[in-house]
């Protein structure tokens, strides 16, 4: 891989640049993204939200006869 000066990076459109920060961000494996105490706490809460949502939720199928059967 051809390493880039500061230079080099400056003179890069922002369409570039994002173009590659987005190949190195893709680059990254799950496991190698560091996750901070709050994050982790937000994804908890997000996770037992959507378990308790579950209990009140419906599945597809039932959704899509409830529409047909209120607008033919």
């Amino acid at each position: 891989m051809e390493r880039l000066t500061q230079d080099e990076l400056s003179r890069l459109t922002p369409p570039e640049r994002l173009d590659m920060i987005a190949q190195l961000w893709d680059s990254l494996e799950e496991n190698q993204l560091p996750v901070s105490a709050a994050q982790k706490d937000e994804l908890d809460r997000r996770l037992d939200r959507l378990d308790a949502d579950r209990r009140e939720s419906v599945t597809w199928d039932a959704l899509k006869a409830e529409l047909e059967r209120r607008c033919p």
